[in-house]
C-alpha cells in the first residue's frame, strides 16, 4: 500500500487548543436558525396532505411516549384549531385512558368544550371529573363558577351542596357563603355557618377561633347585633379557660365597644387579662391601653402600662434571676410609680440573688443593685439608719479576703461625713485599709483628710499608703508635692531620693522628671546637673541627654551655650556605639537646630559633617519554623566616623565617585556641541 508522507511536520503557526473549539461549539449554539419557509396551501388536497403529515407526526410523538401528556394537549388542541372538535374529543378521551389523574388534561377538556359553547359536553366533563377526583379543589371552583355565569343559580347551589358532603377546608364554605351573600340570601349564609361552626366542632381536633369572629362579624355586618353577641358568648363558652384566646376576646371587646357598651368591654378585657397567661396577652394590653386612652380617665391609662411593663420585668427576672440588668429596669420602674414598702420589697428580692460563683467579675453588676438600694433609703426614702444597715450588710456580704469594691467603702465614708459622723468615716476606711488595701482606697482616704486639713494624718497614710505598694510613682510625687506646698523643702528632697532608690518603680521615667523640675523650680541647678548625671549613670536614653542639654540652654548663664554645646559633644561620643541609629540621628538633628540657632558657621559646618547618609538595604527574613520568607528593604544610617573605620565602606564610596565620573564622560562624548559652548563662555 502507498504510504503518504507529510511533508511538512512544523507546527501551524495558529494553535487552535480544546478549549477554543468547545467555546466555539457553545457560542454557535446560540445562533439562531433561519425560519421555515411560509407554506401556501392553494387547494383542498394540499390541506388533506398537510393534516394527514401533522396528524402522522403527533401520533408518532405519542407513540414513542404515551405518558408525556403535554404531547397529547398539543395534538388537541391543534385538531380544535382546525375545528375538528370530535376529534379533539378523541383524543383528550384517549389521554385520559392513559393517565385520569392529571388535572391539567380535565381543565383542558373542559375550557375547550366551554369555549365552544357546548354546556351539556362541559358539566359531564366536570361532573366526571368532581367524581373522579373529589378532592381536588379547583374543579369544585370552576364548576361552581361557570353554573354562575350561565345563571344557573340552582345548579351552582347544588353542585356547592354536593361539595360540602366531602367536607372541604375553610374557604371552600366561605365561598359558599360568599356566593349566597351575592343573592342576598342571608338566611342561607347563617345556615351555612352553623353547619360549618358544627363541623368545625364535630371533626377538627382544635378549631380555630377566626371562624367564629367571621361569623360574629357576618351577624355584625347584616346589623343581627343580638346574634352577633350570641356568637361570641357561644365561643367563648366553647373554648372555656384552657383554650383562651386573645384575639376572640379582642373581637368581642371592639363589638361591644363598637355599641357604645364601654363597661362591658372593661369586664372583657379585665376578665381575659386574669386568665390568659401574660406572655400570650400582648395584644391584648395594647388593646386595652388603647381603649382607655380613648375612654378612661388617666389614672386607669398609667395602671394599664405600669402593670403591663411590670409584668414584663417580671417574666424576665423569673426566667434568669441572676439577670441583674432587668432588676434595674424593674427596680426604675417601682420607683417611679410604687410606694417606699413596695420597693423596697423589689430591692430585697434583687440583693437575694447572690452571684454564685466568688469571682470579680461575675460581682461587677450586682454591687450596684446594693449602691441603688442604699442611694435610695438616703436620697428618696430619708432612712439614714436603713441607708447605713444597707451599707453594713453590703460590706458583710462581699468576701474581702478574696477581693473587695473600693467604690463602696468610700460611699459609705462620704455618707457618715454628710451625716457629720467623722469616726465612723474613718473608722469604716480604717478598715477597709487593714482588710483589703487598694491604691483606691488609699487615694480616697488620703483626699478625704486633705479636704479636713489633716495633715499629719495624710502624711500617716502616705506612709502606709507607699509601705503597701513602694513601686507607685505617682503616689511619692503626691506625697512630694504635699510637702512642697507646706513649705518642708528637705522632706520633699528626702522622699524624692527615697523613691529613685526603689529597686522597682512602675513608671520611673516620670518620677526622675517630677525630681528634676522640682529642683528646677528652687533654682539648684547644680543639683539638677547631679541629677541628670546620675540618671544618666542608669540609662543612655537619647531624650534624656536632650532635656539635659536644653536645661543647660536655659539656665541663663553666660557658659550656657559652651555648657550645652558639651553635653552634646558628650551625648554623641556616649551613642557612637549604640546600637538604634534612630536614636543617634535624633541626637544630631536636636544638636542641628541648636547650632543653627546658636552657633557660628563653623559649628554649622562641623555638625553637617557629623549628619549620617541614609541607605536602603535588604535584609533576608525567616519565619517562624526556620524557612525562608523572603527579603525586605529596610533604611540604615552610615555615619562618617563609621565609614571611616571600615574599609569596605571607604571602598564603596570610591565605587559610586568612580561611577559618577563615567557617566559625566560619556555624556560629554555624547553631547561635543555642549563641550565647546561651555569653552568659549
Amino acid at each position: 500500500p502507498l504510504i503518504l508522507q507529510v511533508k511538512n511536520k512544523a507546527p501551524a503557526e495558529v494553535q487552535i487548543t480544546a478549549e477554543q473549539l468547545l467555546r466555539e461549539a457553545k457560542e454557535r449554539e446560540l445562533e439562531l436558525l433561519p425560519p421555515p419557509p411560509q407554506q401556501k396551501i392553494t387547494d383542498v388536497e394540499e390541506l388533506n396532505d398537510y393534516k394527514l403529515r401533522k396528524r402522522k407526526t403527533f401520533e408518532d410523538n405519542i407513540r414513542k411516549n404515551r405518558t408525556v401528556i403535554s404531547n397529547w394537549i398539543k395534538y388537541a388542541q391543534w385538531e380544535e384549531s382546525l375545528k375538528e372538535i370530535q376529534r379533539a374529543r378523541s383524543i383528550y378521551e384517549r389521554a385520559l385512558d392513559v393517565d385520569y389523574r392529571n388535572v391539567t388534561l380535565w381543565l383542558k377538556y373542559a375550557e375547550m368544550e366551554m369555549k365552544n359553547r357546548q354546556v351539556n359536553h362541559a358539566r359531564n366533563i366536570w361532573d366526571r371529573a368532581i367524581t373522579t377526583l373529589p378532592r381536588v379543589n379547583q374543579f369544585w371552583y370552576k364548576y361552581t363558577y361557570m353554573e354562575e355565569m350561565l345563571g344557573n343559580i340552582a345548579g351552582s347551589r347544588q353542585v356547592f351542596e354536593r361539595w360540602m358532603e366531602w367536607q372541604p377546608e375553610e374557604q371552600a364554605w366561605h365561598s359558599y357563603i360568599n356566593f349566597e351573600l351575592r343573592y342576598k340570601e342571608v338566611d342561607r349564609a347563617r345556615t351555612i355557618y352553623e353547619r360549618y361552626i358544627l363541623f368545625t366542632l364535630l371533626v377538627i381536633v382544635h378549631p380555630d377561633v377566626k371562624n367564629w369572629i367571621k361569623y360574629a362579624r357576618f351577624e355584625e355586618k347584616h346589623s343581627y347585633f343580638a346574634h352577633a353577641r350570641k356568637v361570641y358568648e357561644r365561643a367563648v363558652e366553647f373554648f372555656g379557660e384552657e383554650h383562651m384566646d386573645e384575639h376572640l376576646y379582642v373581637a368581642f371587646a371592639k363589638f361591644e365597644e363598637n355599641q357604645k357598651e364601654f363597661e362591658r368591654v372593661r369586664v372583657i378585657y379585665k376578665y381575659a387579662l386574669d386568665r390568659i397567661p401574660k406572655q400570650d396577652a400582648q395584644n391584648l394590653f395594647k388593646n386595652y391601653t388603647i381603649f382607655e386612652k380613648k375612654f378612661g380617665d388617666r389614672r386607669g391609662i398609667e395602671d394599664i402600662i405600669v402593670s403591663k411593663r411590670r409584668f414584663q420585668y417580671e417574666e424576665e427576672v423569673k426566667a434568669n434571676p441572676h439577670n441583674y440588668d432587668a432588676w434595674f429596669d424593674y427596680l426604675r420602674l417601682v420607683e417611679s410609680d410604687a410606694d417606699a414598702e413596695t420597693v423596697r420589697e423589689v430591692y430585697e428580692r434583687a440583693i437575694a440573688n447572690v452571684p454564685p460563683i466568688q469571682e470579680k467579675r461575675h460581682w461587677k453588676r450586682y454591687i450596684y443593685l446594693w449602691i441603688n438600694y442604699a442611694l435610695y433609703e438616703e436620697l428618696e426614702a430619708k432612712a439614714s439608719k436603713r441607708t447605713r444597715q444597707v451599707y453594713q450588710a453590703c460590706i458583710e456580704l462581699i468576701p474581702h479576703k478574696k477581693f473587695t469594691f473600693a467604690k463602696i467603702w468610700l460611699l459609705y465614708a462620704q455618707f457618715e461625713i454628710r451625716q457629720k459622723n467623722l469616726p465612723l468615716a474613718r473608722r469604716a476606711l480604717g478598715t477597709s485599709i487593714g482588710k483589703c488595701p487598694k491604691n483606691k482606697l488609699f487615694k480616697g482616704y488620703i483626699e478625704l483628710e486633705l479636704q479636713l486639713r489633716e495633715f499629719d494624718r495624710c502624711r500617716k497614710l502616705y506612709e502606709k499608703f507607699l509601705e503597701f505598694a513602694p513601686e507607685n510613682c505617682t503616689s511619692w510625687i503626691k506625697f512630694a508635692e504635699l510637702e512642697t506646698i507646706l513649705g518642708d523643702i528637705d522632706r520633699a528632697r528626702a522622699i524624692y531620693e527615697l523613691a529613685i532608690g526603689q529597686p522597682r518603680l512602675d513608671m520611673p521615667e516620670v518620677l526622675w522628671k517630677s525630681y528634676i523640675d522640682f529642683e528646677i523650680e528652687q533654682e539648684e541647678y547644680e543639683k539638677t546637673r547631679n541629677l541628670y548625671r546620675r540618671l544618666l549613670q542608669r540609662t543612655q536614653h537619647v531624650k534624656v541627654w536632650i532635656s539635659f542639654a536644653q536645661f543647660e540652654l536655659s539656665a541663663g548663664r553666660e557658659e550656657s551655650l559652651s555648657r550645652c554645646r558639651q553635653i552634646y559633644e558628650e551625648a554623641n561620643k556616649a551613642m557612637r556605639n549604640c546600637e538604634e541609629k534612630e536614636e543617634r540621628v535624633m541626637l544630631l538633628e536636636s544638636w542641628r537646630n541648636f547650632e543653627e540657632e546658636f552657633g557660628t558657621d563653623t559649628t554649622k559646618e562641623r555638625i553637617d559633617k557629623l549628619m549620617p547618609e541614609k541607605i536602603k538595604k535588604r535584609r533576608k527574613l525567616q519565619a517562624e519554623d526556620g524557612s525562608d520568607a523572603g527579603w525586605e528593604e529596610y533604611y540604615d544610617y552610615i555615619f562618617p566616623e563609621d565609614t571611616a573605620n571600615q574599609p569596605n565602606l571607604k571602598l564603596l564610596a570610591m565605587a559610586k565617585l568612580w561611577k559618577k565620573q563615567q557617566q559625566e564622560s560619556e555624556a560629554a562624548e555624547m553631547d561635543p556641541d555642549k563641550d565647546i559652548d561651555e569653552s568659549q563662555s
